[in-house]
């Protein structure tokens, strides 16, 4: 590989690290083709991508971007996944395909410049999609206002309960 091609490569990774919000560093080594192309079909998907490129490569095309806290994890085979907009469909789809490849280890990840390991990623996994917890959010959004109108409601209703009480003691006590 000549040098026009590598400054090629690290500006194209460059540009990529530069978009992506949520970042994973992995260890591919053992998997096949097929295996390959399966999470990246899954990847593409979520507005996603996976790169596989070398290490001096990746360093430098991470270096001046909100990414570089994985520089230090560029090591052996090394899968760099890029996540564009929502981080938790491809945390999920990355922890799911670990979980069924043994030889699919993920290192660690960057989420807006800061570093997690296994651990936050995996949390990040379990997470609901943004559908989710807009839905959750409109239905507490929604039981406001239906809590103010039962309290708004509950005194006239009291008062009423009140009159028809005293009405009915004196229909009782002329009786």
């Amino acid at each position: 590989m000549n040098r026009d091609d590598k400054a090629t490569i690290v500006s194209e990774l460059n540009e990529s690290f530069n978009r992506a919000k949520f970042a994973v560093v992995a260890d591919y080594c053992g998997l096949k083709v097929s295996q390959l192309e399966q999470i990246r079909v899954e990847l593409r998907n979520c507005d996603s991508e996976i790169r596989i490129a070398k290490n001096t490569l990746l360093k430098r095309a991470a270096a001046d971007t909100g990414n570089a806290v994985l520089s230090d994890s560029f090591t052996g085979t090394t899968a760099v996944v890029m996540a564009y907009s929502d981080p938790v469909a491809p945390a999920k789809v990355l922890a799911k395909f670990a979980e069924g490849n043994d030889k699919f280890v993920i290192r660690c990840a960057a989420l807006e410049g800061d570093k997690l390991e296994l651990a936050g990623v995996i949390a990040l996994s379990k997470l609901p999609t943004k559908e989710v917890l807009l839905s959750q959010l409109l239905s507490v959004l929604n039981g406001v206002p239906t809590g103010l109108v039962q309290v708004l409601t509950g005194v006239p209703r009291t008062f009423g309960y009140a009159l028809n009480a005293l009405k009915e003691q004196k229909e009782q006590a002329e009786a």
